[in-house]
């Protein structure tokens, strides 16, 4: 079912010049689909298959081999009420956001660190793919954004983790003893206007410019807190160049021995924004993940696997 939306003149003239934007319009005026992650901390994917199959319809995600699109074979829609949610067997997670854990490739055994962690979807998917070995830290800096983290982790079993509380930058005075970091960045979050309508009317260029400065902080600290040959995963559902490519490449003009790696997956991309208003990013970055809504029919997602150099 479509709806009308209203876009602010200067959203629409920046968009414009970004992507094709009748097709992007008609898509964010569309509905998501619904899509479960299979937590195999606590069951396998055949036997959970197999217990929602009688009355749910599940299409695999190319892209997540635990990940599936839910439909009920009777309309019902109301999937959070699934008692396979409840236990944990699940959690209810859009399918491009299950992309920055794969991307990670977090390992049994190794130290981990999910910087801006809330509400947890992506940690338990480390978690689960770490087989609750290692060590992997959590972090978030708002009280009630940690609750709904915590709650979350205990869900779904996630036994090796632990939940800090702190703005994400102050983790340079620590160590580098992360053998991976994931920074899912706080950002506009113009990838979700179709589950968040707020987004249209929050957004503003003032914004888009204050949360890059944020991000770059970020990702800055992120980095620096990796071991030696470590793997830093950017990421945002937000499709503004300077959230995404243009902080990766003020990265790569303080280290420029850094490498970006190529993001090898089942799935239907677009270019890398390497210039928007004047400004040249790094051509390194063509090798990054930019995902619009209406590629995949998901949400709109930039990922981009940096590799810490010495």
């Amino acid at each position: 079912m479509n709806t009308e939306l209203t876009f602010k003149p200067a959203f629409e003239e920046r968009y414009t010049s970004l992507t094709d934007w009748n097709v992007f319009k008609d898509v964010c005026a569309t509905y998501l689909r619904r899509s479960i992650r299979v937590n195999t901390l606590k069951i396998s994917v055949p036997d959970l298959v197999k217990r929602l199959s009688r009355d749910w319809n599940l299409t695999p995600i190319p892209w997540c081999s635990e990940g599936f699109w839910i439909t009920h074979k009777q309309g019902r829609r109301d999937v959070g009420n699934l008692i396979e949610h409840s236990l944990g067997y699940i959690y209810i997670q859009e399918a491009a956001s299950m992309i920055p854990p794969i991307v990670l490739g977090a390992q049994p055994g190794e130290i981990v660190l999910d910087m801006c962690a809330a509400p947890g979807s992506k940690t338990s998917q480390i978690a689960a793919a770490m087989q609750n070995t290692g060590v992997l830290v959590a972090n978030d800096f708002k009280g009630d954004r940690i609750a709904a983290l915590g709650i979350n982790l205990q869900r779904c079993g996630a036994l090796n983790t632990t939940v800090t509380q702190m703005q994400g930058h102050r983790f340079g005075k620590t160590p580098q003893c992360y053998d991976r970091v994931l920074c899912d960045a706080p950002c506009s979050g113009t990838g979700t206007i179709r589950k968040s309508l707020k987004t249209l009317r929050i957004w503003n260029p003032t914004m888009i410019t204050r949360l890059s400065t944020a991000q770059k902080q970020l990702i800055y600290t992120a980095y620096s807190v990796l071991r030696d040959y470590g793997t830093l995963v950017y990421s945002t559902c937000s499709l503004e160049p300077e959230e995404n490519e243009g902080v990766v490449d003020s990265l790569l003009s303080r280290h420029p021995k850094a490498t970006i790696e190529k993001i090898d997956l089942p799935i239907k991309r677009s270019p890398a924004a390497l210039s928007y208003e004047g400004k040249t990013y790094d051509p390194r970055i063509c090798e990054a993940l930019r995902i619009w809504p209406q590629d995949n029919d998901t949400e709109g997602f930039f990922v981009c696997k940096i590799r810490k150099n010495v």
